[in-house]
Protein backbone atom coordinates (compact mmCIF):
# COMPACT_ATOMS: atom_id res chain seq x y z
CA UNK A 1 0.00 0.00 0.00
CA UNK A 2 1.18 3.44 -0.78
CA UNK A 3 1.17 6.55 0.58
CA UNK A 4 -1.34 7.91 -1.38
CA UNK A 5 -3.63 5.31 -0.58
CA UNK A 6 -3.80 6.33 3.27
CA UNK A 7 -7.01 7.32 4.00
CA UNK A 8 -6.28 9.77 6.67
CA UNK A 9 -3.13 11.33 5.74
CA UNK A 10 -3.37 14.36 7.90
CA UNK A 11 -3.47 11.86 10.95
CA UNK A 12 -0.32 9.95 9.51
CA UNK A 13 1.57 12.82 9.43
CA UNK A 14 0.36 13.50 13.25
CA UNK A 15 1.62 10.33 14.29
CA UNK A 16 4.54 10.10 12.42
CA UNK A 17 5.05 13.81 13.96
CA UNK A 18 4.24 12.11 17.71
CA UNK A 19 6.86 8.80 16.47
CA UNK A 20 9.64 11.42 15.65
CA UNK A 21 9.44 13.02 18.91
CA UNK A 22 9.29 9.62 20.68
CA UNK A 23 12.37 8.73 18.76
CA UNK A 24 14.25 11.82 19.80
CA UNK A 25 15.56 11.98 23.18
CA UNK A 26 17.36 15.57 22.82
CA UNK A 27 14.34 17.06 21.60
CA UNK A 28 12.45 15.21 24.29
CA UNK A 29 15.08 17.33 26.87
CA UNK A 30 15.07 20.60 24.86
CA UNK A 31 11.18 20.58 24.47
CA UNK A 32 9.08 18.57 26.91
CA UNK A 33 11.82 19.13 30.56
CA UNK A 34 13.57 22.87 29.27
CA UNK A 35 10.30 23.73 27.30
CA UNK A 36 12.98 25.69 24.76
CA UNK A 37 10.28 25.42 21.59
CA UNK A 38 10.95 25.85 18.16
CA UNK A 39 8.66 28.74 17.17
CA UNK A 40 6.44 30.78 19.08
CA UNK A 41 3.09 29.57 20.37
CA UNK A 42 4.39 26.15 20.11
CA UNK A 43 3.37 23.47 22.39
CA UNK A 44 4.52 19.61 22.88
CA UNK A 45 5.34 17.29 25.86
CA UNK A 46 5.06 13.84 26.17
CA UNK A 47 1.14 13.53 27.41
CA UNK A 48 0.30 15.59 24.11
CA UNK A 49 2.44 12.85 22.07
CA UNK A 50 1.16 10.52 23.63
CA UNK A 51 -2.71 11.47 22.78
CA UNK A 52 -1.84 11.69 19.84
CA UNK A 53 -1.07 8.06 19.03
CA UNK A 54 -4.06 7.31 21.57
CA UNK A 55 -6.56 9.31 19.37
CA UNK A 56 -5.35 7.71 15.85
CA UNK A 57 -5.82 4.27 17.70
CA UNK A 58 -2.41 3.39 17.03
CA UNK A 59 -2.17 2.80 20.46
CA UNK A 60 -5.36 -0.19 20.66
CA UNK A 61 -4.74 -1.78 17.54
CA UNK A 62 -2.13 -0.38 15.15
CA UNK A 63 -3.13 -3.40 12.57
CA UNK A 64 -6.64 -1.46 12.40
CA UNK A 65 -5.04 1.57 10.97
CA UNK A 66 -3.50 -0.43 8.02
CA UNK A 67 -5.25 1.47 5.25
CA UNK A 68 -6.26 4.59 7.50
CA UNK A 69 -2.84 5.93 8.71
CA UNK A 70 -0.45 2.79 8.58
CA UNK A 71 0.43 2.16 5.04
CA UNK A 72 1.64 -1.94 6.03
CA UNK A 73 1.66 -4.58 8.65
CA UNK A 74 5.54 -3.73 8.94
CA UNK A 75 4.38 -0.48 10.50
CA UNK A 76 1.21 -1.74 12.60
CA UNK A 77 3.49 -4.27 13.72
CA UNK A 78 6.46 -1.72 14.35
CA UNK A 79 3.62 0.36 16.20
CA UNK A 80 2.41 -2.72 18.24
CA UNK A 81 6.10 -2.89 19.86
CA UNK A 82 6.08 0.83 20.49
CA UNK A 83 2.90 0.36 22.15
CA UNK A 84 3.46 -2.23 24.58
CA UNK A 85 6.93 -0.22 25.34
CA UNK A 86 4.98 2.89 25.92
CA UNK A 87 1.69 1.08 27.85
CA UNK A 88 4.56 -0.89 29.98
CA UNK A 89 6.07 2.50 31.20
CA UNK A 90 3.20 4.24 32.02
CA UNK A 91 2.19 1.43 34.33
CA UNK A 92 5.79 1.58 35.61
CA UNK A 93 6.27 5.46 36.24
CA UNK A 94 2.65 6.41 36.70
CA UNK A 95 0.24 8.24 34.49
CA UNK A 96 -0.20 11.34 35.91
CA UNK A 97 4.04 11.52 36.27
CA UNK A 98 5.73 14.12 34.70
CA UNK A 99 7.92 13.98 32.01
CA UNK A 100 11.25 13.85 33.48
CA UNK A 101 10.10 11.21 35.48
CA UNK A 102 9.29 8.87 31.83
CA UNK A 103 12.70 10.20 30.44
CA UNK A 104 14.32 9.24 33.54
CA UNK A 105 12.79 5.86 33.78
CA UNK A 106 15.31 3.24 32.71
CA UNK A 107 12.86 1.94 30.32
CA UNK A 108 12.62 5.12 28.92
CA UNK A 109 15.47 3.89 26.03
CA UNK A 110 13.18 1.45 25.16
CA UNK A 111 10.94 3.15 24.32
CA UNK A 112 12.97 5.63 22.07
CA UNK A 113 14.30 2.36 20.21
CA UNK A 114 11.13 1.15 19.27
CA UNK A 115 10.30 4.62 17.91
CA UNK A 116 13.24 4.94 16.22
CA UNK A 117 12.18 1.11 14.34
CA UNK A 118 8.72 3.19 13.71
CA UNK A 119 9.92 5.94 12.22
CA UNK A 120 12.43 4.34 10.20
CA UNK A 121 9.68 2.32 8.63
CA UNK A 122 7.23 5.06 8.03
CA UNK A 123 9.38 7.29 6.41
CA UNK A 124 11.19 5.13 4.12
Amino acid sequence: MSEEEIRLPEMRAGVIAAVQALADGEYQRRVWIDRIYPTPGYFDDFTLTFNILEDAAILDDPYAAIGKTLASEGEARALSALSDRLLRIIQEVGAESPDDAFLASPSWNGVIEAARSALALMTR
